[in-house]
Protein backbone atom coordinates (compact mmCIF):
# COMPACT_ATOMS: atom_id res chain seq x y z
CA UNK A 1 0.00 0.00 0.00
CA UNK A 2 1.47 3.14 -0.86
CA UNK A 3 0.53 7.16 0.55
CA UNK A 4 -1.89 7.52 -2.47
CA UNK A 5 -3.42 4.57 -1.50
CA UNK A 6 -3.55 6.04 2.38
CA UNK A 7 -5.09 9.29 0.65
CA UNK A 8 -7.99 7.91 -0.97
CA UNK A 9 -8.75 6.36 2.61
CA UNK A 10 -8.69 9.23 4.16
CA UNK A 11 -10.98 11.46 1.73
CA UNK A 12 -13.58 8.43 1.59
CA UNK A 13 -13.94 9.03 5.97
CA UNK A 14 -16.89 10.98 6.84
CA UNK A 15 -16.60 11.69 10.46
CA UNK A 16 -13.32 10.01 11.46
CA UNK A 17 -10.57 12.43 11.93
CA UNK A 18 -7.18 10.52 10.09
CA UNK A 19 -3.85 11.00 9.68
CA UNK A 20 -1.03 9.79 8.62
CA UNK A 21 2.19 10.11 9.98
CA UNK A 22 6.01 9.02 9.91
CA UNK A 23 6.95 5.82 12.34
CA UNK A 24 10.27 7.27 12.94
CA UNK A 25 9.88 11.14 13.18
CA UNK A 26 6.01 10.94 14.26
CA UNK A 27 5.80 14.07 11.64
CA UNK A 28 2.24 13.84 9.91
CA UNK A 29 2.09 13.47 6.22
CA UNK A 30 -1.03 13.39 5.18
CA UNK A 31 -4.67 14.20 6.74
CA UNK A 32 -8.71 14.33 6.37
CA UNK A 33 -10.64 17.50 6.28
CA UNK A 34 -12.32 15.93 9.73
CA UNK A 35 -8.84 16.08 10.82
CA UNK A 36 -8.32 19.45 9.57
CA UNK A 37 -11.37 20.65 11.27
CA UNK A 38 -10.32 19.16 14.40
CA UNK A 39 -6.79 20.56 14.77
CA UNK A 40 -6.54 23.03 12.39
CA UNK A 41 -4.86 22.69 8.37
CA UNK A 42 -1.20 24.26 9.32
CA UNK A 43 1.58 24.75 6.00
CA UNK A 44 4.06 23.78 8.41
CA UNK A 45 4.87 20.63 9.42
CA UNK A 46 3.20 19.10 12.52
CA UNK A 47 4.09 15.90 15.02
CA UNK A 48 1.59 13.64 16.81
CA UNK A 49 3.49 15.41 20.29
CA UNK A 50 2.38 18.80 19.20
CA UNK A 51 -1.46 17.34 18.43
CA UNK A 52 -1.64 15.09 21.26
CA UNK A 53 -0.09 16.54 24.26
CA UNK A 54 -0.59 13.45 26.30
CA UNK A 55 1.35 11.51 23.44
CA UNK A 56 3.90 9.18 25.16
CA UNK A 57 6.15 7.73 22.93
CA UNK A 58 7.45 4.92 25.33
CA UNK A 59 4.21 3.50 25.57
CA UNK A 60 3.46 3.80 22.01
CA UNK A 61 6.15 1.13 21.32
CA UNK A 62 5.38 -0.66 23.72
CA UNK A 63 1.69 -1.02 22.38
CA UNK A 64 3.07 -1.62 19.41
CA UNK A 65 5.94 -4.18 20.04
CA UNK A 66 3.06 -6.05 21.56
CA UNK A 67 1.01 -5.60 18.22
CA UNK A 68 -1.71 -3.54 19.89
CA UNK A 69 -3.07 -0.38 18.92
CA UNK A 70 -1.95 2.86 21.00
CA UNK A 71 -5.28 4.42 22.64
CA UNK A 72 -5.14 8.01 24.27
CA UNK A 73 -7.13 10.48 25.01
CA UNK A 74 -7.48 14.28 23.49
CA UNK A 75 -9.29 17.52 22.81
CA UNK A 76 -10.39 19.81 20.19
CA UNK A 77 -11.54 23.16 20.50
CA UNK A 78 -14.83 24.14 19.02
CA UNK A 79 -15.98 27.51 18.83
CA UNK A 80 -16.18 28.40 22.94
CA UNK A 81 -16.38 24.42 23.79
CA UNK A 82 -13.61 21.80 23.49
CA UNK A 83 -14.88 18.45 21.93
CA UNK A 84 -13.77 15.34 23.22
CA UNK A 85 -12.08 12.71 21.26
CA UNK A 86 -10.27 9.27 21.35
CA UNK A 87 -7.46 8.42 19.38
CA UNK A 88 -6.32 5.01 17.94
CA UNK A 89 -2.16 4.55 16.79
CA UNK A 90 -1.60 1.74 14.99
CA UNK A 91 1.82 0.83 12.69
CA UNK A 92 1.16 -0.24 9.00
CA UNK A 93 4.54 -1.72 7.18
CA UNK A 94 4.44 -2.62 3.57
CA UNK A 95 7.19 -2.72 1.70
CA UNK A 96 9.48 0.51 2.09
CA UNK A 97 6.77 2.51 3.61
CA UNK A 98 6.39 2.74 7.61
CA UNK A 99 3.68 4.51 8.53
CA UNK A 100 1.22 5.06 11.85
CA UNK A 101 -2.29 5.44 10.88
CA UNK A 102 -3.83 7.82 13.24
CA UNK A 103 -7.86 7.24 14.08
CA UNK A 104 -9.79 10.34 16.14
CA UNK A 105 -13.13 9.58 16.95
CA UNK A 106 -15.50 12.48 18.53
CA UNK A 107 -17.05 11.17 21.32
CA UNK A 108 -18.11 14.10 23.31
CA UNK A 109 -21.93 13.03 23.27
CA UNK A 110 -20.88 9.66 24.87
CA UNK A 111 -18.52 11.27 27.84
CA UNK A 112 -21.40 14.26 28.34
CA UNK A 113 -23.98 10.78 28.35
CA UNK A 114 -21.15 9.25 31.06
CA UNK A 115 -21.28 12.39 33.16
CA UNK A 116 -25.10 12.85 33.51
CA UNK A 117 -24.77 9.29 34.24
CA UNK A 118 -22.31 9.98 36.58
CA UNK A 119 -23.93 12.74 38.42
CA UNK A 120 -27.22 11.04 38.26
CA UNK A 121 -25.25 8.04 40.48
CA UNK A 122 -24.00 10.30 42.67
CA UNK A 123 -27.25 12.17 43.19
CA UNK A 124 -29.04 8.71 43.78
CA UNK A 125 -26.58 7.99 46.31
CA UNK A 126 -26.64 10.56 48.25
CA UNK A 127 -30.36 10.32 48.44
CA UNK A 128 -30.06 7.15 49.68
CA UNK A 129 -27.49 8.07 52.36
CA UNK A 130 -30.30 10.95 53.51
CA UNK A 131 -32.47 7.99 53.41
CA UNK A 132 -30.86 5.84 55.43
CA UNK A 133 -29.69 8.30 58.15
CA UNK A 134 -33.57 9.34 58.03
CA UNK A 135 -34.28 5.73 58.60
CA UNK A 136 -31.58 5.43 61.32
CA UNK A 137 -33.27 8.43 63.06
CA UNK A 138 -36.61 7.79 62.76
CA UNK A 139 -35.40 3.81 64.24
CA UNK A 140 -33.53 5.48 67.10
CA UNK A 141 -36.38 7.44 68.30
CA UNK A 142 -39.03 4.61 67.98
CA UNK A 143 -36.75 2.61 69.89
CA UNK A 144 -36.17 5.42 72.56
CA UNK A 145 -40.29 4.91 73.17
CA UNK A 146 -40.68 1.60 73.13
CA UNK A 147 -38.61 -2.26 73.39
CA UNK A 148 -36.44 -3.40 70.61
CA UNK A 149 -38.85 -6.44 70.52
CA UNK A 150 -42.20 -4.79 70.10
CA UNK A 151 -40.33 -2.32 67.68
CA UNK A 152 -39.75 -5.30 65.35
CA UNK A 153 -42.72 -6.47 65.57
CA UNK A 154 -44.46 -2.95 65.08
CA UNK A 155 -41.74 -2.57 61.78
CA UNK A 156 -42.52 -6.37 60.41
CA UNK A 157 -46.21 -6.43 60.16
CA UNK A 158 -47.59 -2.90 60.82
CA UNK A 159 -49.45 -3.46 64.24
CA UNK A 160 -48.31 -4.53 67.68
CA UNK A 161 -50.65 -7.05 69.68
CA UNK A 162 -50.89 -5.95 73.58
CA UNK A 163 -49.13 -8.27 75.85
CA UNK A 164 -49.16 -9.36 79.03
CA UNK A 165 -46.29 -9.38 81.64
CA UNK A 166 -46.74 -11.65 84.30
CA UNK A 167 -42.32 -11.42 85.69
CA UNK A 168 -41.60 -7.89 85.20
CA UNK A 169 -40.50 -5.13 87.79
CA UNK A 170 -41.12 -1.79 87.66
CA UNK A 171 -39.19 1.33 88.94
CA UNK A 172 -40.95 4.88 88.93
CA UNK A 173 -39.13 7.97 90.42
CA UNK A 174 -39.52 11.56 90.57
CA UNK A 175 -38.14 14.63 92.34
CA UNK A 176 -38.84 16.28 95.54
CA UNK A 177 -39.66 19.48 95.29
CA UNK A 178 -39.41 20.10 91.84
CA UNK A 179 -42.96 22.36 91.96
CA UNK A 180 -41.01 24.87 93.91
CA UNK A 181 -37.87 24.82 92.05
CA UNK A 182 -39.85 24.96 88.25
CA UNK A 183 -41.37 28.37 89.93
CA UNK A 184 -37.81 29.56 91.39
CA UNK A 185 -34.97 28.33 89.61
CA UNK A 186 -34.24 29.75 85.70
CA UNK A 187 -36.21 27.37 83.29
CA UNK A 188 -33.69 26.67 80.73
CA UNK A 189 -30.82 25.76 83.38
CA UNK A 190 -33.44 23.66 85.40
CA UNK A 191 -34.34 21.67 82.20
CA UNK A 192 -30.89 21.37 80.85
CA UNK A 193 -30.17 19.87 84.09
CA UNK A 194 -32.94 17.17 84.23
CA UNK A 195 -31.92 16.41 81.15
CA UNK A 196 -28.49 15.69 81.61
CA UNK A 197 -29.55 13.16 84.94
CA UNK A 198 -32.43 11.68 82.83
CA UNK A 199 -29.12 11.43 80.21
CA UNK A 200 -26.86 9.77 83.50
CA UNK A 201 -30.13 7.53 84.15
CA UNK A 202 -30.36 5.90 80.51
CA UNK A 203 -26.93 4.72 80.81
CA UNK A 204 -27.60 3.06 84.63
CA UNK A 205 -30.76 1.27 83.09
CA UNK A 206 -28.67 0.56 80.27
CA UNK A 207 -25.93 -0.39 82.01
CA UNK A 208 -27.77 -3.42 84.27
CA UNK A 209 -29.94 -4.83 81.14
CA UNK A 210 -33.07 -2.47 82.03
CA UNK A 211 -35.23 -0.14 79.86
CA UNK A 212 -36.46 3.39 80.36
CA UNK A 213 -40.13 3.34 79.35
CA UNK A 214 -40.90 6.76 79.84
CA UNK A 215 -40.39 10.15 81.51
CA UNK A 216 -43.43 12.65 82.49
CA UNK A 217 -42.31 15.75 83.36
CA UNK A 218 -39.69 15.10 86.36
CA UNK A 219 -41.04 11.39 86.60
CA UNK A 220 -39.43 8.65 85.36
CA UNK A 221 -40.06 5.30 84.96
CA UNK A 222 -37.72 1.80 83.91
CA UNK A 223 -39.11 -1.66 83.95
CA UNK A 224 -36.81 -4.93 83.32
CA UNK A 225 -38.36 -7.95 81.62
CA UNK A 226 -40.05 -6.93 79.20
CA UNK A 227 -37.93 -6.94 76.03
CA UNK A 228 -36.31 -10.48 77.16
CA UNK A 229 -37.44 -12.74 80.27
CA UNK A 230 -35.16 -12.79 83.15
CA UNK A 231 -35.44 -14.52 86.54
CA UNK A 232 -33.33 -11.39 88.00
CA UNK A 233 -35.76 -8.88 86.59
CA UNK A 234 -36.16 -7.33 90.65
CA UNK A 235 -32.64 -7.64 91.05
CA UNK A 236 -31.63 -5.62 88.35
CA UNK A 237 -33.89 -3.05 88.77
CA UNK A 238 -33.40 -2.98 92.68
CA UNK A 239 -29.33 -2.34 91.62
CA UNK A 240 -30.53 0.80 89.00
CA UNK A 241 -32.63 2.42 92.32
CA UNK A 242 -29.06 1.86 93.98
CA UNK A 243 -26.97 3.41 91.41
CA UNK A 244 -29.36 6.23 91.17
CA UNK A 245 -29.33 7.27 94.42
CA UNK A 246 -25.36 7.06 94.62
CA UNK A 247 -25.11 9.07 91.07
CA UNK A 248 -27.52 11.91 93.03
CA UNK A 249 -25.14 11.90 96.10
CA UNK A 250 -21.84 12.51 94.59
CA UNK A 251 -23.35 14.85 91.95
CA UNK A 252 -25.21 16.64 94.35
CA UNK A 253 -21.86 17.15 96.34
CA UNK A 254 -20.40 19.29 92.93
CA UNK A 255 -23.59 21.60 91.76
CA UNK A 256 -25.07 24.24 93.50
CA UNK A 257 -28.76 22.83 92.93
CA UNK A 258 -29.57 19.07 95.10
CA UNK A 259 -32.03 16.92 93.22
CA UNK A 260 -33.08 14.31 95.71
CA UNK A 261 -35.60 11.78 94.25
CA UNK A 262 -38.40 9.40 95.82
CA UNK A 263 -38.43 6.26 94.15
CA UNK A 264 -40.56 2.78 94.17
CA UNK A 265 -40.28 -0.31 93.40
CA UNK A 266 -42.85 -3.20 92.52
CA UNK A 267 -43.66 -6.10 90.58
CA UNK A 268 -47.13 -7.60 89.34
CA UNK A 269 -48.60 -8.24 86.45
CA UNK A 270 -48.86 -5.66 83.69
CA UNK A 271 -50.23 -5.30 79.81
CA UNK A 272 -47.77 -3.87 77.73
CA UNK A 273 -48.68 -1.84 74.17
CA UNK A 274 -48.34 0.99 71.85
CA UNK A 275 -51.12 3.76 72.05
CA UNK A 276 -52.24 6.28 69.46
CA UNK A 277 -52.99 6.20 65.78
CA UNK A 278 -50.62 9.34 64.72
CA UNK A 279 -48.47 9.88 68.26
CA UNK A 280 -47.39 6.37 69.41
CA UNK A 281 -46.27 5.73 72.52
CA UNK A 282 -45.60 2.32 74.14
CA UNK A 283 -46.85 2.15 77.46
CA UNK A 284 -47.52 -0.44 80.61
CA UNK A 285 -50.90 -0.68 82.40
CA UNK A 286 -51.81 -3.00 85.54
CA UNK A 287 -51.35 -3.99 88.96
CA UNK A 288 -47.23 -3.20 89.09
CA UNK A 289 -47.64 0.35 87.37
CA UNK A 290 -50.19 1.62 89.79
CA UNK A 291 -48.05 -0.51 93.17
CA UNK A 292 -45.15 1.63 91.87
CA UNK A 293 -46.85 4.87 91.65
CA UNK A 294 -48.08 4.40 95.42
CA UNK A 295 -44.88 3.15 96.68
CA UNK A 296 -42.77 6.24 95.12
CA UNK A 297 -45.85 8.78 96.82
CA UNK A 298 -45.03 6.59 100.13
CA UNK A 299 -41.25 7.26 99.81
CA UNK A 300 -39.18 10.31 101.32
CA UNK A 301 -36.68 11.97 100.00
CA UNK A 302 -33.29 9.57 99.00
CA UNK A 303 -35.82 6.80 99.96
CA UNK A 304 -36.55 3.63 97.99
CA UNK A 305 -39.30 1.97 98.97
CA UNK A 306 -40.60 -1.99 98.09
CA UNK A 307 -43.19 -4.32 98.76
CA UNK A 308 -42.93 -7.76 100.57
CA UNK A 309 -43.29 -9.60 96.97
CA UNK A 310 -40.44 -7.64 95.87
CA UNK A 311 -38.32 -8.47 99.15
CA UNK A 312 -38.89 -11.95 98.11
CA UNK A 313 -37.19 -12.18 94.44
CA UNK A 314 -33.76 -10.23 95.51
CA UNK A 315 -30.98 -12.14 95.52
CA UNK A 316 -29.15 -12.28 99.27
CA UNK A 317 -26.41 -9.31 98.22
CA UNK A 318 -29.49 -6.30 98.65
CA UNK A 319 -29.95 -4.90 101.87
CA UNK A 320 -33.35 -4.40 103.10
CA UNK A 321 -35.05 -2.88 106.40
CA UNK A 322 -38.18 -3.46 107.47
CA UNK A 323 -40.74 -0.36 107.18
CA UNK A 324 -43.48 -2.20 108.75
CA UNK A 325 -47.52 -2.57 107.08
CA UNK A 326 -49.06 0.09 105.07
CA UNK A 327 -52.39 0.27 103.52
CA UNK A 328 -52.02 0.74 99.88
CA UNK A 329 -55.18 2.24 97.57
CA UNK A 330 -56.19 -0.28 95.40
CA UNK A 331 -54.04 -2.57 97.25
CA UNK A 332 -54.51 -5.12 100.31
CA UNK A 333 -52.65 -4.19 103.17
CA UNK A 334 -49.03 -4.79 102.33
CA UNK A 335 -45.49 -5.12 104.27
CA UNK A 336 -43.32 -2.39 103.23
CA UNK A 337 -39.60 -2.25 103.01
CA UNK A 338 -36.59 0.23 102.51
CA UNK A 339 -34.04 -0.22 100.18
CA UNK A 340 -30.87 0.41 101.36
CA UNK A 341 -27.88 -1.18 100.13
CA UNK A 342 -26.23 -4.35 98.34
CA UNK A 343 -23.24 -6.06 98.92
CA UNK A 344 -22.01 -5.91 95.15
CA UNK A 345 -22.89 -2.24 94.38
Amino acid sequence: MNLERFNELLLKSIGVGLAVADAETFEVLVTNDCWDDWFGKSGKTTTLKEVFPEFDVERLQQRLAAEKPYLLDAAAPSGKRKISLTAKISRHSRNDLDVLMVECQNVTKIKEMEYMIQSYSSMVEKQNRELRREKERVEKVLLNIMPKTIYDEWKQFGVTAPQRYDNVSILMLDFAGFTDMAVTEDPPALISELNDIFTSFDRIVEQFGCERLKTVGDAYIAVSGISEASPDHASNIAAVALRILHFLDRRNVTHHQTWRCRMGLATAPVVGSIVGVQKYVYDLFGPGMNLAARLEALADPMQILLHEEFRMLLDRSFVVKEIGPAKIRGFSEKTIFELVGSDEL
